[in-house]
């Protein structure tokens, strides 16, 4: 009916039931424009659409915080999402991801190296932010802590309960049980607060050292930062920690702020996931963690994995390639299916496959080919010289020129055409024969046909007596 009424519109009234040139060109421009239409919806350009994911951080004004947002921002440019997600810090979002992973409401979280993990769950390293944390003390007069025993009886914030603070600095406290160290777990504003009133002597943080919060404490706050005494030994002893810089004036240059260069130590922030996401959303937060951390393939690639975590085959091939591969990048439906590794492994073995099926269809057909000549030869053996296979057909077996028992070969001959005939045809069918290859095997049919029809004629009771014809 649709077409009928674009019939009469374009004025052609339909005689014949064929469709006018009119009508042939309007489908033809209502296709290419539905097709281009299709095009622009799918939008074939690499993007991080199917990139729909929640990640733990924490403090809302901390750095976790604020590098999840940045990681948002850059998945937010490419057409996905992630929603960012606080927390008390890295031992709750630890336990957040594994009690997540029967609903998968959460996928991924950042932790801070170091941490004990729970074992026996499916927890996987993505990965380690190029850029560490360090972990800091405030307070006044901390010049005055020389040497371990100089810390006795001092009051010291170890961060909230759950964070990464705390769990560190409980770690660097344990070898100093003997001393009458007093110890709080408050939030890391709150403990900046008590430095300033004298409540408390120390407050700790895990923190990025150009953080907005560690400048306002040295800059505004007018603490300082205390380095531990034979800090490098406890970077030896701690085999996550390493050992950082902060420079004199870093801070603040014109009233070099802090006064001399402090040692700390530095922990890795790691990317770790619970199995949740797929392997092509896992592939896109790396690439969008890349993109605002220009050396994270880099760090990753040269760097071995000490976390007790293991690390995420996807998160291994992005390494190993640089980057996203072009599977990942234009299709990551077939990453979430098989790996980029896995598909070429895949390739190789379907051509090795095809190229010992073609060599072991063109052995199969040489052997015809090399049976039937074997048969020729034995025809050519049993007739007289220059006789041909037109000539067969026409020669009568009860010619003197034959042996006696010329019948009983040829039937034998017979026997052995039409058995190779039946392979050729067998064979020709098989899955082995590549397409448009079987009209090989018909020629050998044909060519194994003739020679059976003329032994047929010429083993034939009526055979027609060639001087009949004239």
């Amino acid at each position: 009916m649709a077409i009928d009424r674009l019939r009469r519109v374009l004025g052609r009234p339909d005689t014949s039931g064929a469709l006018s040139p009119g009508v042939k060109v309007a489908l033809f421009f209502a296709a290419l424009i539905a097709l281009t239409v299709l095009i622009a919806w799918l939008d074939p350009r690499p993007s991080l659409r199917h990139v729909r994911v929640s990640i733990l951080s924490g403090s809302p004004t901390g750095n976790y915080f604020a590098t999840v947002d940045k990681i948002a921002a850059e998945v937010a440019r490419r057409k996905g999402r992630v929603l960012n997600l606080s927390s008390a810090g890295s031992v709750q979002n630890l336990q957040k991801l594994i009690d997540a992973a029967g609903t998968c409401e959460l996928q991924f979280a950042l932790v801070q190296d170091g941490i004990p993990h729970p074992q026996g769950h499916e927890l996987e390293l993505l990965g380690r932010l190029p850029r560490p944390e360090s972990l800091v003390l405030l307070g006044r007069n901390v010049d005055a802590v020389r040497l371990p025993e100089h810390l006795n009886g001092l009051r010291i914030g170890i961060g909230p309960v759950g964070s990464g603070t705390e769990q560190l600095m409980r770690q660097l406290l344990a070898p100093l049980s003997s001393l009458s160290l007093v110890v709080s777990t408050r939030p890391v504003d709150e403990q900046l607060d008590q430095v300033e009133r004298g409540e408390i002597d120390l407050a700790a943080m895990v923190i990025d050292e150009n953080a907005k919060l560690l400048t306002d404490a040295v800059s505004v706050r007018n603490l300082d930062i205390l380095q531990l005494p034979d800090v490098a030994s406890l970077a030896r002893r701690l085999p996550f920690a390493r050992l950082g810089v902060i420079d004199a004036g870093q801070i603040d240059y014109l009233r070099k702020l802090p006064r001399t260069d402090k040692r700390v130590l530095q922990v890795d922030t790691l990317i770790v996931g619970n199995g949740c996401a797929s392997n092509g959303v896992t592939q896109g937060l790396l690439t969008a963690v890349a993109a605002i951390a220009p050396t994270f393939v880099r760090d990753n690639k040269d760097r071995s994995n000490l976390t007790g975590l293991p690390m995420s085959a996807v998160a291994e091939n992005f390494f190993a390639n640089g980057g996203p591969d072009s599977l990942g990048r234009y299709a990551p439906w077939a990453v979430d299916i098989m790996p980029m590794p896995t598909w070429i492994q895949l390739g190789v073995a379907l051509s090795l496959l095809f190229s010992g099926m073609a060599l072991w269809h063109r052995f199969r057909l040489w052997r015809i080919d090399a049976d039937r000549v074997k048969i020729e030869r034995d025809i050519a053996a049993l007739f007289p010289a220059g006789v041909t296979i037109g000539l067969i057909a026409s020669m009568p077996l009860d010619t003197g020129s034959l042996a006696p028992d010329a019948g009983a070969r040829v039937d034998a001959l017979m026997s052995r055409l039409s058995a190779l005939s039946d392979r050729c045809r067998k064979q020709s069918v098989s899955t082995l024969v590549p397409m448009g290859a079987e009209m090989s095997y018909r020629y050998q049919e044909a060519l194994i046909g003739d020679v059976l029809s003329a032994l047929r004629q010429c083993r034939s009771p009526t055979h027609p007596n060639p001087d009949s014809r004239h």
